[in-house]
């Protein structure tokens, strides 16, 4: 599936408040992204049955996207210009050496 279809479904199932969606999408998005990360901090720490976290992990990580598709509409832009975008950034960072380091402008 390419993000635009992802991000065209997942639009299909959005329930976000109408006030401040912007805020919630973005909140969704953090609170998402912390529950992935405590599993990760699962794996580190050597908790029993790690494939179980895996898929944990993998189910974090769609409720993580469909957070972020939910973001993108709320700010007008797709998916595939959000990955597209940070393609090429990453592409000009690598051709210049520059991968590693701090600030966004590098």
């Amino acid at each position: 599936m390419d993000f635009d279809t992802y991000q065209t479904e997942a639009r299909k199932t959005r329930t976000i408040p109408p006030e401040n969606p912007v805020v919630y999408s973005a909140l969704g998005l953090t609170g998402e992204a912390g529950e992935l990360a405590n599993k990760v901090k699962k794996i580190m720490r050597g908790d029993s049955n790690p494939q179980e976290l895996v898929d944990g992990i993998r189910g974090e990580m769609g409720d993580v996207l469909w957070y972020l598709a939910a973001l993108a509409d709320d700010l007008g832009i797709t998916l595939d210009d959000v990955a597209d975008e940070n393609i090429k950034k990453l592409r000009s960072r690598y051709d210049r050496g520059t991968l590693k380091g701090a600030g966004d402008n590098r």
